[in-house]
């Protein structure tokens, strides 16, 4: 197999990476952006995720084509080889080594970027409770306690507003 190859796969996880970098970057920037409700950062912060995550999403491309390929040239490469079992089969330790350290590094990174996206998310849906239950108590509806025939919650409206044109 042309060392090329391992070359390739060493460049595309270092890509990987930045981009987990930038990754965390925004989530941290989303974080302190839901915490504040500021809006402005947030649709911005919004836009960035998006085009990230495709960028990503390209980068992971290229990298199982790399791998394809390195399968292709080296037939004890499978689909099922694990990334432990393809680091052995590099031409040398030093590559071995680089590998093993992007691999390592990427699964902390993804790992991190998981528990940003989770903790965000319940932020964000703390959020929109809160803005519920204030359009709630302006539109003067209530939530029972009970459920109904359907399994949903039962709201009742209140009228405040007695209002003739």
């Amino acid at each position: 197999m042309d060392i090329s190859m391992w070359q390739n796969l060493i460049d595309i996880l270092g890509k990987i990476n930045l981009a987990y970098d930038n990754a965390i970057s925004l989530g941290q920037r989303k974080h302190e952006a839901l915490v504040t409700i500021n809006m402005e950062n947030l649709a911005k912060i919004l836009d960035e995720e998006q085009l990230l995550t495709s960028k990503i999403q390209k980068l992971e491309r290229q990298r199982g084509e790399i791998l394809k390929n390195m399968s292709k040239s080296e037939p004890s490469i499978k689909i099922e080889t694990k990334m432990q079992e393809l680091f052995k089969l590099a031409p040398s330790r030093m590559i071995e080594d680089r590998l093993k350290s992007l691999h390592k590094s990427l699964t902390n990174k993804v790992n991190q970027t998981i528990e940003l996206r989770n903790n965000n998310q319940i932020l964000a849906q703390g959020a929109l409770n809160a803005v519920k239950t204030q359009l709630n108590k302006i539109g003067g509806a209530r939530v029972e306690p009970t459920y109904g025939n359907s399994g949903k919650d039962v709201v009742t409206h209140q009228k405040k507003f007695d209002f003739k044109a």
